[in-house]
């Protein structure tokens, strides 16, 4: 019996893993808070707790000294901010008026990004895809 209920759990985890991730949106406390809504629907209280440690885990796209990295640089070159009317969200794409300006490598970020400021908001934005990586506040 013992061995069923942790074969269960185990399972439950295993389903709710993807679908924390899908519901992570932006930053580390909406990424726990969706994957934990997300894995208690799935897989109740144990659900629950492994939804929200994988939505947590993958809710930035920066660590905190990479956000600051990206930060000062953003701020050193004082692009304009361009307005748009629909909110920014993690994982929507930007419209194609929208300038991108390249984050370069020696800033030091793991992986290739461009930024942009939207309604005064520094961007971090996928280049191949246009899609909003992250919003540092």
């Amino acid at each position: 019996m013992r061995n069923r209920v942790l074969s269960s759990a185990a399972s439950l985890a295993v389903i709710a893993l993807p679908l924390a991730l899908a519901a992570c949106q932006s930053g580390t406390a909406t990424g726990a808070a969706g994957g934990a809504v997300t894995g208690a629907l799935v897989g109740g209280p144990v659900g629950a707790a492994v939804g929200g440690v994988a939505g947590a885990a993958v809710g930035t796209a920066l660590t905190a000294e990479e956000s600051t990295r990206v930060r000062s640089y953003v701020v050193a070159q004082r692009r304009p901010s361009i307005r748009v009317a629909n909110e920014v969200a993690v994982g929507q794409p930007l419209p194609p008026r929208v300038r991108l300006y390249p984050v370069p490598q020696d800033v030091g970020l793991a992986n290739p990004y461009s930024y942009t400021i939207v309604n005064d908001r520094t961007v971090l934005v996928d280049p191949q895809t246009r899609t909003v990586v992250q919003v540092i506040d």
